[in-house]
């Protein structure tokens, strides 16, 4: 009975310890997902910002002519 609980415990202390282990991992992946969101907002943003720029530009040029 001795042996089966103490295998039984080191089962329990092998799971922990993996789910432990994985918590850093998903912290991992989550700061590398929220980067790249960034990364994309930035470029969306600098892309668009330069398109309105653009934009702005034109109309100001088109309404100075009237």
């Amino acid at each position: 009975m001795t042996a089966l609980m103490a295998s039984l415990l080191a089962f329990v202390a092998g799971i922990k310890e993996r789910t432990a282990s994985e918590k850093g991992a998903t912290a991992t992946e989550y700061s590398l997902l929220v980067a790249f969101i960034a990364l994309l907002i930035i470029i969306g943003v600098t892309a668009f910002g330069t398109a309105l720029n653009n934009w702005f530009s034109t109309l100001g040029s088109t309404v100075g002519t009237w």
